[in-house]
């Protein structure tokens, strides 16, 4: 992208890699030749929590993703640094990006880069930036953040963007993407859908269930080198409270039809 290769201009020259869970590594090596080889990556598993909770009348989903990543050429294993972009949907706030337990400061990307967006089925998403320093053969890597649950077509969704094909390489062939969706309000109709760019939806097949009276849904994606990639995913419910008939709706009529026959009532006493 521009402003990327604007971003190596400043730092050095640049090796651009699109990761899992859409992330993105920037790897700028500063002139030591140790740090000139491209990192190959794995992360042979991945976990990503969801919470669907209703804040001051509207749904929000609260992410949680854990990633063990390796570094599988150890020639790149002890890089002074490996900058990272991550793509946040509309309205993602309170985000936190830790590795191996400690905190990393981040900034936003594109709002120094504004044509630096990320392309999803559901619209353009900004990036935010943070260097993992200094990196290991393995390393932890986990984030939160909470953001606004969409509504398309009269149904409640949230998009996951999964790009995993970088991670896949005849040292790692294989990856799976592990999620569990906790509903803490009422919902129905609850189904999952992979898709890319083109938005064409493809059904997913997913697990429901119900712990403690909390409904959820378990889906998993698998990827494999060499075979083709299901894209990202994307989960859609209808929200019961939102379907639910307006209690003034209701009362009216009760009252009205009480009063009509009060009405009659009172016509037949005074005859």
């Amino acid at each position: 992208m521009k402003q990327q290769t604007g971003l190596a201009v400043a730092l050095g020259f640049a090796l651009l890699f699109s990761g899992a869970m859409g992330t993105q590594f920037v790897h700028f090596a500063a002139g030591n030749p140790e740090e000139s080889a491209s990192p190959v990556l794995a992360m042979p598993v991945e976990y990503v929590n969801y919470t669907i909770v209703r804040v001051n009348g509207s749904l929000w989903a609260k992410i949680d993703g854990t990633y063990p990543i390796y570094i599988l050429n150890q020639q790149c294993v002890g890089l002074s640094e490996l900058p990272m972009l991550y793509p946040t949907p509309p309205g993602t706030t309170n985000i936190r990006v830790q590795v191996n337990g400690t905190e990393l400061e981040w900034s936003n990307y594109t709002e120094v880069y504004p044509d630096s967006l990320h392309h999803t089925a559901i619209g353009n998403w900004s990036m935010i930036y943070c260097v993992v320093s200094p990196v290991s053969d393995f390393f932890m890597l986990t984030i939160h953040y909470e953001h606004p649950v969409a509504m398309v077509n009269g149904s409640n969704l949230f998009l996951y963007d999964l790009n995993i094909s970088p991670y896949l390489t005849a040292s790692s062939s294989t990856s799976i993407a592990y999620f569990t969706v906790r509903f803490e309000t009422t919902v129905s109709d609850v189904r999952a859908y992979t898709t890319w760019t083109d938005s064409v939806w493809n059904p997913k097949n997913l697990t429901l269930s119900c712990e403690n009276g909390v409904e959820m849904a378990t889906i998993q994606m698998r990827s494999v080198l060499g075979e083709p990639l299901a894209g990202d995913l994307v989960v859609m419910f209808n929200n019961y409270e939102e379907q639910e008939v307006p209690h003034w709706l209701i009362i009216v009529p009760v009252f009205a039809v009480a009063g009509f026959l009060a009405a009659i009532v009172y016509r037949k006493k005074r005859r």
